[in-house]
């Protein structure tokens, strides 16, 4: 218990120091863009703005994440980690949409930076204190396996490159007055945005529409369950993932003559093996007969049904 309770504050306070950061970062780049009017600034600060409202996102679907299931929740809140994935892909993709048109809209009507100096010195800033912040996101990720975590993770990291190509540009501005390569940073900076956009959702509706796990963990799972004695097949295996939390249906069949509580002490068998390797995962199991005929869910999908 004690374990878990360290778990959930550490994830909480991963996704807190989230939100603190994208808030001091985005009043240090706005003070930036102001002196400095760079749209590569512009773009990163807009890039902050979305971090604050994906890792408020966080927070909150963190907080429900831990909370054990209830009367109205009985698979537990494990899914709001793949709802606020999707929000997050919104605001990303909006800040990323919003930073192209003022970007093609600065090619047509350039715009002289200067001040760079002060821009370069805040992006560094940025940089580090972004580095400090994946690293101690790598470190709760690692001990609580958080999928919420990992994506406020990854989304830092992306900040953490692209700030990166924003220094570069500010240098080429600062010492060869290359106003031009200040725009095509941003855009680029926004191609990222998009791109990350376009990986959240995709990821966060595969869970929400409860898509199979990877074929490997139906493979292990298929092979945990032949290897168990008493066990002469199995069928209408479904997966699907909790939000982070493994969740496996099957039909167990055995030899129809058994006992009852010989049955379900197979059974037993079959979820202790399961979850030794997939801990904290849960597990529906049905028992039927061997060598009955009906119609299963394998063959509706294969689309032979048989009686």
């Amino acid at each position: 218990m004690e374990s878990m309770e360290n778990h959930n504050y550490l994830k909480k306070s991963a996704a807190a120091a989230g939100v603190l950061l994208a808030v001091l970062l985005i009043v240090l780049k706005l003070f930036a863009f102001i002196k400095t009017d760079s749209l590569a600034i512009f773009s990163s600060l807009a890039d902050s703005v979305t971090d604050l409202f994906a890792s408020m996102i966080s927070f909150i679907a963190v907080y429900f994440s831990t909370k054990p299931a209830s009367r109205d929740h009985r698979y537990g809140y494990g899914k709001t980690e793949a709802l606020s994935a999707f929000l997050q892909a919104v605001f990303v993709g909006a800040s990323g949409l919003f930073v192209i048109v003022d970007g093609i809209k600065r090619l047509i009507y350039p715009v002289q930076i200067e001040q760079t100096g002060m821009g370069i010195a805040v992006m560094l800033f940025s940089i580090f204190a972004t580095f400090l912040l994946v690293v101690y996101q790598t470190y709760v990720a690692h001990k609580t396996n958080s999928l919420a975590i990992k994506a406020d993770r990854a989304h830092y990291t992306v900040d953490f490159l692209t700030n990166s190509a924003v220094i570069v540009s500010l240098v080429l501005v600062y010492f060869f007055g290359f106003f031009y390569f200040d725009v095509i940073a941003a855009l680029f900076i926004s191609a990222y945005l998009l791109y990350n956009a376009y990986t959240l959702a995709a990821e966060s509706i595969e869970q929400i529409t409860d898509k199979e796990l990877p074929s490997d963990i139906r493979k292990k799972v298929i092979e945990i369950v032949q290897q168990c004695n008493d066990v002469k097949g199995m069928h209408d295996l479904r997966t699907r993932n909790l939000g982070g939390i493994y969740y496996f249906e099957l039909h167990l069949e055995m030899d129809g003559s058994i006992s009852l509580s010989k049955a379900h002490q197979i059974t037993e068998e079959v979820e202790k093996n399961i979850l030794e390797i997939y801990p904290d995962s849960q597990i529906l199991i049905h028992q039927d007969p061997y060598g009955i005929h009906e119609n299963r869910l394998d063959h509706q999908i294969e689309g032979m049904c048989k009686l």
